[in-house]
């Protein structure tokens, strides 16, 4: 933008918050600043688009905490749509960046009642009680949610997270499983899937981690992390004594394997030294014998 903000007309100034909300950009400071030095005085001559400009500015105006400006809007939006849920939101956001936490979730409750469908309201929810602490309601109300929305994939990793703080490994590993069902190809989702059984231990769990972490591996030989977690499978495996010797044998096999990939990639990335022989120290010491 050459122009100062200051010195662009109403007609460029509405142009670039069509550009922006086009293109999805949240620059929340610079369309607080292009309404107030430009645009407010000119709401009238944007016609039917003051209102997209209204939820525009009011996101913007939550984002930069100027909250007197935020109500402004919502109540503007309230005057020409009084029983729209989407204003409602807004008014629930707004409530929450006030710290009226029980207001904000009353309103949520609301909008949720009249449309049971309506993600975006569910999701504020969960975000209010996860920042409350309420980490049992958090995930009674995302598990509802996906319920609804079993596809939502953002939704399991996030439920994951509370089980995981909550210790419930089992069901954050149940979270993974979903994930893994939408993206068999990810091979993130299944390097966390297999630390979260290496965590629950127990030889059984210790073996399916394995699994997992080797398909992580397959799937980018380059997973650093998944061919840490290889190694220190297979390790736990072949010096088990619950393990039969045909596991023992191809697990030795297995941390041969994850040790030099691990050295491998060190040596093509590191050129200390010090750094490499300390890191073959390190893999003399993991590394097992048959």
């Amino acid at each position: 933008m050459g122009k100062n903000r200051n010195q662009l007309s109403w007609t460029e100034a509405r142009d670039l918050l069509r550009t922006w909300r086009e293109n999805s950009e949240r620059k929340s400071r610079e369309i607080v600043e292009l309404w107030e030095m430009v645009l407010m005085d000119k709401m009238e001559q944007l016609g039917n688009e003051k209102y997209l400009v209204l939820e525009q500015v009011c996101v913007a105006a939550l984002d930069s905490y100027r909250l007197p400006l935020a109500e402004y809007c919502i109540k503007l939006l309230m005057r020409e749509f009084p029983g729209s849920l989407r204003v409602h939101k807004y008014h629930a956001m707004h409530l929450e960046a006030l710290e009226m936490y029980e207001e904000a979730l009353d309103v949520l409750d609301s909008i949720v009642r009249r449309d049971e469908t309506n993600a975006a309201p569910r999701k504020r929810k969960v975000a209010i009680l996860k920042a409350r602490g309420r980490a049992a309601d958090a995930i009674k109300e995302l598990t509802e949610y996906l319920k609804v929305f079993m596809s939502d994939q953002e939704a399991w990793h996030e439920l994951c997270d509370l089980y995981l703080k909550e210790q419930e490994y089992s069901k954050a590993a149940f979270c993974m499983e979903e994930l893994i069902l939408h993206n068999p190809h990810n091979h993130l989702i299944h390097q966390r899937y297999a630390e979260i059984k290496y965590s629950q231990g127990g030889l059984e769990n210790i073996e399916i981690a394995k699994t997992y972490f080797s398909q992580a591996v397959k799937l980018n030989p380059n997973n650093i992390r998944a061919l840490y977690g290889l190694l220190l499978t297979a390790n736990q495996i072949a010096t088990s004594s619950k393990s039969p010797p045909s596991k023992k044998k191809e697990a030795i096999k297995l941390s041969e394997y994850a040790a030099s990939q691990i050295d491998k990639q060190y040596k093509s990335k590191v050129t200390d030294e010090s750094s490499i022989k300390n890191l073959e120290g390190l893999l003399s010491q993991l590394q097992l014998e048959a």
